[in-house]
């Protein structure tokens, strides 16, 4: 049996909506025949807890697993996980500098980056790319994405989309939009996908993200 994707989603500062685009990701992917893990690598646990609040009958659709310690306590951990699923979506810490986040880029088949657009941002994310880039060189395999995330319609919006273009990395034909059903699917303890048709314009935009994802998972092979 083949090892699973390990995808981790890496940001430097509070507010980008990792966990947010962590558990939409895991439960899309579910959602298209995959056996996906969640692995809650943030001290605040915020994954754990999302998924911790779905209630009995609707399960969240993705298994959470707490990592802690170095990349090779994190794997032995992940290790009877591993031999059930295909992917394992790993939501790290807010900062490139804590333990769990480098252990995860040692670990990970994809580094996912969601960025805000937003000049603080940007900033942050250079520091990101320049972490992802210099990993590369000694992992070859690793592949590193930039998410739009959290975007709104506004000419500033629209200026840093433009930037991001400028960025090594590529950045996702996905982006997820400033709207209320993620925050909802939080406070229900599901994804978009259980929040019905009222949802929809949501549920397009994880099914575009999920489908890069995809892309990426098929592109390594």
């Amino acid at each position: 049996m083949s090892a699973p994707t390990l995808i981790a989603l890496i940001s430097q500062k509070g507010g980008s909506g990792k966990t947010t685009v962590a558990m939409q990701l895991a439960a899309g992917l579910a959602l298209e025949g995959y056996r996906v893990a969640l692995a809650d690598l943030d001290p605040q646990e915020s994954a754990s807890r999302w998924a911790e609040s779905a209630p009995a009958d609707a399960p969240f659709p993705a298994r959470v697993v707490r990592l802690s310690g170095s990349a090779d306590e994190m794997g032995k951990t992940l290790r009877p996980v591993a031999n059930k699923v295909d992917v394992v979506v790993m939501d790290c810490p807010p900062s490139i500098e804590h333990a769990h986040t480098m252990s995860a880029l040692a670990l990970c088949d994809i580094a996912l980056v969601p960025v805000v657009p937003g000049p603080t941002d940007l900033w942050a994310t250079r520091g990101i790319e320049r972490l992802i880039l210099e990993r590369k060189r000694s992992r070859p395999g690793l592949r590193g994405a930039l998410l739009p995330n959290r975007v709104t319609r506004t000419a500033l919006s629209a200026d840093v989309l433009e930037v991001l273009r400028d960025f090594t990395l590529p950045v996702l034909d996905a982006a997820l939009s400033q709207r209320s059903a993620y925050a909802l699917g939080a406070v229900r303890g599901t994804s978009v996908f259980g929040l019905g048709r009222s949802a929809a314009p949501a549920q397009e935009e994880v099914a575009r993200l999920v489908a890069a994802v995809v892309k990426l998972i098929e592109e390594r092979g």
